[in-house]
């Protein structure tokens, strides 16, 4: 009877150990002293003692995230470099709306056949990630599993803890009538809707990958649909922190992402109250806008699927628009307007149009 070993079971034992040695100095690059071991032990340790002096009632936030279907465009596209700072960016942003800085992170790499370089790639987006926002990136996993993902398929996940003092904690619960939605730019999708933009882009339209986006040439900016759907996501985290440690009373924060503003922004006002926002407010970008077209996607539809432009909502009192305004503007790396306002309501999101020249297609059915 012929020997067998788990390589022909499709399982490469050395590519994982491979993968492992590539990653370790990334992930070495991003370490606090707290670090007390690297990669390698079957537990990733962090020493918490410095951390929570400093916090009379420390609590602790996690989150965890993938980056969608946004990580089969990066192998269409052979590009993996940014996808791991985009997992990054999604799960510190989840934790920081509430008050949290972010400490430490964990991914998790999942193959049908484990590509060393690829995986290195990931992490080396990742690691730098890190290293801008200060967090260690102290454990992960890789996994080859032929047999659970099809030839060619990744799955990427992370995770984010992060600690936050209790009376500062950010949820939205002192959220009023009248206060005030100011909303900082998104760079693009960032990880969402992309089920919906391939089948826009590539079934419906059947453009390819490295086709310019229709409409950037028309712009001055002639780009690839490659690099519209790559845009890294951004990662609001220190602009953030900043902003609370500035003492603007914020009352909620909300990342926009699956979901949209539909169905995030609730997620932090009162049941008492709505979310009304101003659709002309703020420039929807070209990779919307076209999308809505090619796929003659409804406005609704639209704002359920996309940010459309809008990565952040940060609500403060209306006697604090102009202070707030001038923070984010002078912390925040990407624009950011007035978009909206709170009012008595039942808890859902409401969209209405304004005069500007801003207009999606067919604006019928936005409001």
């Amino acid at each position: 009877m012929m020997s067998i070993d788990y390589s022909s079971a499709g399982v490469n034992i050395e590519a994982g150990n491979l993968a492992v040695e590539k990653i370790k100095e990334s992930a070495a690059s991003t370490f606090s002293p707290q670090v007390l071991t690297g990669l390698g032990s079957f537990g990733a340790f962090y020493d918490l003692g410095s951390v929570m002096q400093s916090y009379r009632h420390p609590v602790m936030v996690q989150s965890i995230d993938g980056v969608g279907t946004k990580i089969i465009v990066a192998g269409m596209a052979e590009r993996y470099e940014t996808i791991g700072r985009d997992l990054l960016s999604a799960c510190a942003n989840d934790i920081a709306v509430h008050g949290a800085k972010p400490l430490t992170f964990l991914d998790y790499i999942a193959n049908d056949v484990l590509d060393p370089e690829i995986v290195a790639a990931v992490v080396s987006g990742m690691a730098a990630g890190c290293r801008e926002e200060g967090i260690s990136l102290i454990g992960g996993e890789t996994a080859e599993m032929p047999g659970t993902y099809l030839p060619g398929e990744h799955d990427l996940v992370g995770i984010v803890t992060g600690v936050v003092e209790k009376e500062r904690i950010i949820n939205g619960s002192g959220t009023q009538p009248g206060d005030i939605i100011l909303g900082a730019a998104s760079s693009g999708l960032h990880t969402n809707g992309f089920s919906l933009a391939r089948k826009v882009l590539f079934e419906i339209a059947g453009l390819s990958i490295f086709d310019s986006l229709p409409g950037s040439a028309e712009n001055r900016s002639p780009t690839t649909i490659a690099d519209a759907l790559l845009a890294p996501h951004v990662n609001y985290t220190s602009a953030i922190l900043a902003l609370l440690d500035s003492g603007i009373p914020v009352r909620g924060m909300a990342h926009i992402t699956g979901g949209g503003l539909i169905e995030n922004v609730p997620r932090v006002i009162p049941k008492t109250t709505d979310a009304v926002f101003y659709t002309g407010s703020w420039p929807i970008p070209l990779i919307f806008r076209t999308l809505a077209q090619l796929g003659n996607i409804a406005p609704q539809a639209m704002y359920h699927a996309f940010n459309m432009g809008i990565g952040l909502t940060v609500t403060v009192p209306a006697a604090e628009r102009e202070p707030a305004l001038s923070a984010m503007r002078k912390l925040f790396s990407v624009p950011v307007y007035e978009i909206g306002y709170i009012a008595e309501g039942s808890g859902k999101t409401v969209f209405r149009k304004t005069g500007s020249a801003v207009q999606m297609h067919n604006t019928s059915g936005a409001e």
